[in-house]
């Protein structure tokens, strides 16, 4: 039966290629008009998603920065790759700084500090539906201070509800709302720089905050502001 099978595929051949490439055919196109939908409802969010991003670097003192994500246009089916179930999209972000600045693309324009407080304002809006398990944030002090830091501070506990968050930080209202603080120094020894980290204790991290605030570690009025401080982002975590 095999064999009786096998002559008249061969038999029928040119008859079974074209049926099997008309099927091709055809459900490349509904896949195509699955992409055409999709690419649609992605342009609709990405528009929303701009408009939130745009207000959270607000709150994050970037005032005057604008983004936006920008399509290219789809390719046609004939030149389209079935290869993927998340669209044929191909988005660039766009951003400026301050007001009147042409947008650009985010990575030619975008400073240390400035892509810090970006990825904070994506993470903050994305961080309950990605599945990254750790948030990793360096120069986000870059030009902020007062409120605008403890903005970031807030961010971070709420995005902290959910996926975990490394920072490493010179302000106390960042410092006070951490779980868990580390020391990071540098010291000589036997003519190496050698980096130490120190896990600080909770007496250890008032006292550190202190620090930051700008007083001595050991002024009773600093230590009074930084045990403050931390019990305030204590209550706010604890209510969230």
């Amino acid at each position: 039966s095999n064999a009786i099978e096998e002559k008249n595929k061969l038999e029928n051949f040119n008859t079974l290629a074209n049926d099997l490439l008309n099927k091709k055919f055809k459900f490349e196109k509904e896949i195509y008009e699955l992409y055409i939908k999709l690419s649609d409802i992605r342009k609709k969010k990405a528009i929303i998603f701009a408009n939130e991003v745009k207000n959270e670097l607000s709150d994050l003192g970037m005032k005057g920065a604008n983004f936006l994500v920008a399509f290219k246009d789809l390719p046609s089916i004939e030149n389209s790759k079935f290869i993927s179930n998340n669209g044929i999209d191909e988005i660039e972000f766009l951003f400026s700084a301050n007001v009147g600045e042409t947008l650009k693309p985010l990575s030619s324009v975008i400073s240390g500090g400035e892509m810090s407080r970006f990825m904070l304002a994506i993470k903050t809006q994305s961080s309950k539906t990605n599945a990254i398990p750790t948030f990793i944030f360096d120069e986000i002090d870059s030009g902020i201070s007062g409120n605008t830091a403890k903005i970031v501070a807030y961010k971070f506990a709420k995005i902290a509800k959910n996926t975990q968050i490394l920072a490493i930080s010179h302000l106390p209202q960042i410092s006070a709302m951490a779980d868990t603080n580390f020391l990071i120094s540098k010291e000589e020894i036997d003519g190496r720089t050698v980096t130490k980290v120190e896990t600080l204790s909770e007496n250890d991290k008032i006292l550190e905050v202190s620090r930051l605030i700008g007083g001595d570690s050991n002024s009773e009025n600093s230590i009074l502001l930084a045990k403050e401080l931390v019990e305030k982002t204590t209550i706010y975590k604890n209510n969230i």
